[in-house]
């Protein structure tokens, strides 16, 4: 993409069945996108070339993409921003960079009307890239429950999600020391010191999700029982938040996943955070109540885990440096996965892809500070 076009899937294709892709495909129009930018769509990230005008071939269906500008010397990097959009067939979308902002925005009708049909005649056909086919199918495990329903229900205000307007969340959140090492992480001096707070609300509609059951009238060792197999919680979070549809909770776990590892956001991660702990602390749930969900449940986290960890070997050098992707903190002992998964079905998949050795005394896992951890509740006399 350094180039701003051509390679890739397309070189490979005659030309016949590459402008079949073109008229198909729906093409992302990006209007004067400066050099350096980082520019991602789904798994794909990019620096941006001086002929750069967008992506073309791209697949009908939900999409992520984000982008960071760069200084002039190309070191340094103002924070990430994401929005989720879903194509149709042959549709044109277009955004323009706004200079002052640094941010891409929307145009008049007027104006994307003009330009759409400029691209339908193939006027920015040699600048735009071809959208990587050969990666679509990674992106698919990672998005195959992202409704177009499920985005509008979580997306901010104005669709844009980055850390920029995280900064009073986090700190009033919950950290292990893994997260503290990320957040420091994310206020190094690459990302721009002087990035404007906005004052009204921009975080994403998350779901509630209760770290613990609690009842007044349940006696201290039922209440127990309910905390350490979170079944019984995970049907009222499904009844009072999701109507029951299964398919909308794994939607949002997807979108976090997304939002955090290519937007960049905590919020999104202490989210996906709090779902992945709901589901790995049920017992019933996955054996006999609700077998199925966990199955789909169980392979969309062994993608996320698979893509996040592949990342940290694969990506390239010029991409590094505005990476969050998953590294060795994230298999370390102070990460809530690794207490979570001492007594569930995922056991054998962690010990055999990250050579974690889970038959240690469990306690010793265990933070007093995690509000994820099991609750235990004393009895009297014990």
């Amino acid at each position: 993409m350094a180039s701003g076009g051509g390679g890739g899937a397309a070189a490979r294709m005659d030309p016949e069945a590459a402008t079949e892709l073109v008229r198909k495909g729906s093409t992302l129009l990006l209007l004067d996108v400066p050099q350096r930018t980082l520019f991602g769509i789904d798994t794909q990230i990019f620096s941006v070339g001086p002929k750069f005008k967008g992506m073309k071939m791209v697949p009908p269906g939900p999409h992520f993409v984000y982008y960071c500008s760069s200084s002039r010397s190309g070191n340094e990097f103002a924070p990430t921003v994401g929005f989720f959009l879903t194509t149709q067939p042959s549709e044109v979308i277009v955004r323009k960079w706004d200079a002052q902002e640094e941010r891409l925005i929307k145009l008049s009708e007027e104006e994307e009307i003009r330009y759409s049909e400029a691209v339908r005649r193939f006027e920015f056909d040699d600048q735009l890239g071809p959208y990587n086919l050969e990666s679509y199918g990674d992106w698919k495990q990672l998005s195959n429950y992202l409704s177009q329903s499920a985005i509008e229900r979580l997306e901010p205000i104005g669709g844009e999600i980055t850390i920029a307007w995280e900064s009073s969340w986090m700190d009033k959140a919950p950290q292990s020391d893994m997260e503290k090492r990320l957040m420091e992480q994310l206020r190094e001096s690459k990302f721009a010191k002087n990035v404007p707070m906005q004052s009204e609300r921009r975080g994403c509609y998350y779901t509630s999700i209760p770290a613990s059951v609690k009842h007044k009238n349940v006696s201290g060792g039922d209440l127990t029982a309910l905390n350490l197999d979170k079944t019984s919680l995970l049907e009222s979070v499904l009844d009072k938040h999701y109507q029951g549809q299964e398919d909308l909770l794994l939607g949002e776990l997807q979108f976090t996943f997304i939002a955090f590892m290519m937007g960049q956001s905590l919020e999104a991660f202490m989210q996906w955070k709090a779902l992945v702990s709901l589901l790995l602390s049920c017992s019933e749930a996955p054996l006999h109540t609700r077998t199925n969900m966990f199955v789909k449940f169980l392979r969309t986290f062994y993608y996320q885990l698979k893509h996040g960890f592949q990342l940290t070997q694969d990506s390239r050098s010029e991409d590094a440096g505005n990476s969050l992707f998953l590294d060795e903190a994230w298999f370390s002992r102070d990460i809530f996965l690794y207490r979570l998964s001492k007594a569930r079905k995922l056991k054998t998949l962690l010990e055999t892809t990250f050579g974690w050795d889970l038959e240690d005394n469990a306690v010793n896992l265990i933070d007093e500070d995690d509000e994820f951890a099991p609750v235990v509740v004393e009895m009297d006399g014990s």
